[in-house]
């Protein structure tokens, strides 16, 4: 992948997306994966859906 390229999904994503770090301790990040891996979805899909479910229990 060219220069070009990485610089065009670079300015995309500052445009549509947000970033959250988010610490766990040693070893947690590999549970967390390999679970979201078993029901078909990317960590980060995982993450997104988890925290929609909380933010709309109330709605």
């Amino acid at each position: 992948m060219g220069k070009t390229s990485n610089q065009s999904k670079d300015k995309y994503n500052a445009k549509a997306y947000d970033d959250i770090r988010l610490r766990v301790p040693k070893g947690q990040k590999e549970r967390i994966q390999a679970y979201a891996e078993q029901n078909g979805e990317s960590l980060n899909g995982f993450l997104n859906r988890l925290i929609e479910q909380e933010l709309n229990k109330n709605k």
